[in-house]
């Protein structure tokens, strides 16, 4: 087994998604401190998210796993062609839905700390960014478990079992390896 993910990448990882789901559940009462603590615990574990995408181990930086748009869209052809190269670390499409997902969440603990201020408390504007960019993040998971579990069947391999104990089974012919 290769380690692939470092402890602090998959804590960050699964604090996010409890407090996504948690916010989620709490999401009724929008006023509620409960949902208003979670925002701000998700903000907390984006803000050191992006900062271990810049600073952190080699194989947790942003630039380790963001490809540039041409090679994410040759290796889109390629999984429709059946025929894409295994990751060891995240494979295109997952480097730009993690970028998508912290954009779409920072979008939405941005308009939900708006809507506590005095300043835009019930301001039209700031409800319709947090209600859309929250229906978007929703997506976006979807898409993202989506396509884990179908990379997971494709490749043989539990990927959330990896993103638990931060190892995948060794290299084999042909599979990109992380930087």
């Amino acid at each position: 087994m290769t380690k692939v993910w470092s402890i602090l990448v998959r804590v960050l990882h699964w604090s996010l998604v409890i407090g996504v789901f948690s916010a989620w559940l709490t999401r009724e009462g929008f006023a509620d401190d409960r949902h208003i603590w979670l925002g701000y615990v998700c903000v907390g574990v984006i803000t050191a998210r992006i900062a271990w995408g810049f600073l952190g181990a080699r194989r947790d930086r942003f630039t380790s796993f963001v490809a540039a748009p041409a090679a994410t869209a040759a290796y889109t052809r390629l999984v429709i062609k059946h025929a894409e190269p295994r990751y060891l670390g995240h494979n295109p499409l997952g480097g730009w839905m993690i970028v998508a997902l912290l954009t779409t969440l920072t979008a939405v603990c941005f308009s939900g700390w708006l809507y506590t201020t005095d300043t835009y408390w019930g301001i039209d504007w700031v409800i319709q960014l947090h209600d859309i960019s929250t229906t978007v993040l929703l997506c976006l998971v979807a898409l993202h478990v989506g396509g884990v579990i179908f990379t997971s069947i494709r490749h043989r391999e539990n990927l959330v079992t990896a993103m638990l104990h931060g190892r995948k089974r060794d290299a084999a012919t042909g599979d990109i390896p992380p930087p």
